[in-house]
């Protein structure tokens, strides 16, 4: 069935809607006033999306499933007919769509989830490794409860239809042991309340940059950090540097992006200590490469409303233009008596609203002067909340000296 959106389905004939909610097993569809059988529909379907409803189809390659909607058969009317016969023809549709349920809602399964780069998901039942048994989880699905990566839900599952290779979750019934719907309907991210970063990284070792970066331009839980610099500058090599410090932070969920850089640097991160996530390097098309990032932060951001201490590092950001980065940037937040998102990008000049800014100069860089910041075009608003009143005063005379 092709996927259908709200307008659509209000503007259809009652007869239209009775045989859509029969070819999608909605139970007791005709004792449903139309509005109440809408809303049953674009739930069945996902709420409208591509990968909510329809045929998952494998890419052999990237072996992420995408959606394929099914043929559609055509309405029955149904007008016209004796009061009976209709009435005998309701009673068997109901009991038709009871039986079609039960047989396609085959058992109920628990796992862990696992996110794909296009939205969708697994639930893995023997993770962390793969298996034919795995359950495929749809984009709609993903958004509408909120998983994250490492979750454990559970839920009822239909086996695959034509053309499909998993079997896919029905809904989500438990996150983590709580109910779908209690985890599901806190309060939007964007309206928790929330604060200037007050709790430092520390970034510790003898590296000079490193230690440059945490006296001279700290930045914390919740920080909206950018690296930035002119062609050359090391705006990545800093950045791998502070992913090698972040990787050993207690209680932090860390995570990489790579949007729009050099496919050599793709192997010089999987080096590193921190695998990325998301892949997208310049040959990338660029709203391929800005729609990675943006997923990327929203899994994020259900990380952080969650409680946890997400940390999300970004090169490079100059995919996006600047409303867009800005707006990326924005997600990054202490919340009050909550989790936090702290997001650290590499750009070739500051975005705007960052609360840390770590400017690079090309020339030192280049000499192989160690570190390498431009204090004149660095700093962190309200540095005292990190560093305290002395620690901000020092940072106040050494720009003073540098300027």
């Amino acid at each position: 069935m092709a996927v259908l959106h709200r307008d659509a389905l209000e503007a259809s004939p009652l007869a239209d809607l009775h045989a859509i909610a029969s070819e999608l097993g909605i139970d007791g569809f005709r004792r449903l006033r139309k509005a109440a059988l809408v809303d049953r529909i674009l739930d069945q379907q996902g709420d409208g999306d591509d990968d909510g409803v329809g045929e998952q189809v494998v890419d052999e390659a990237a072996g992420e499933p995408e959606a394929r909607a099914p043929r559609r058969r055509g309405t029955r009317g149904g007008r016209g007919r004796g009061r009976r016969q209709a009435d005998d023809e309701e009673v068997d549709a109901d009991a038709a769509a009871e039986a079609a349920v039960d047989a396609t809602v085959e058992r109920v399964v628990e796992g862990v989830v696992e996110l794909l780069g296009n939205g969708s998901g697994f639930v893995r039942l023997t993770p962390p490794e793969p298996s034919d048994d795995d359950v495929y989880v749809s984009a709609a699905q993903v958004r509408r409860c909120e998983l994250v990566a490492g979750d454990r839900v559970s839920g009822p599952v239909r086996p695959p239809r034509r053309s499909e290779r998993y079997p896919s979750l029905v809904r989500v019934d438990t996150i983590n042991d709580a109910p779908a719907d209690e985890v599901a309907e806190g309060t939007p991210y964007e309206e928790l309340p929330c604060a200037l970063p007050a709790t430092r990284f520390e970034l510790g070792g003898d590296d000079p940059t490193l230690e440059a970066i945490q006296w001279l331009t700290p930045f914390g839980r919740g920080s909206r950090v950018v690296v930035c610099g002119g062609p050359l500058a090391g705006k990545t090599e800093v950045l791998r540097r502070l992913a090698g410090a972040l990787s050993g932070a207690e209680g932090v969920e860390l995570s990489l992006v790579l949007t729009g850089v050099r496919p050599e640097e793709v192997a010089e991160w999987r080096a590193g200590p921190v695998e990325p996530e998301v892949v997208a390097t310049l040959a990338s098309g660029h709203d391929t490469q800005a729609q990675a990032l943006e997923r990327a932060i929203d899994t994020a951001k259900r990380i952080a409303a969650r409680g946890a201490h997400a940390v999300l590092l970004v090169d490079t950001v100059d995919v996006l233009d600047r409303s867009r980065a800005r707006r990326a940037l924005s997600a990054a937040r202490a919340i009050v008596d909550g989790g936090s998102l702290t997001l650290i990008a590499t750009a070739s000049a500051p975005v705007g609203g960052e609360t840390t800014v770590i400017a690079l100069d090309a020339a030192r860089t280049a000499a192989g002067n160690f570190p390498a910041l431009e204090l004149s075009g660095s700093g962190t608003l309200r540095p005292e909340l990190l560093v305290g009143e002395a620690g901000a005063e020092a940072i106040a005379k050494a720009r003073a000296e540098a300027g």
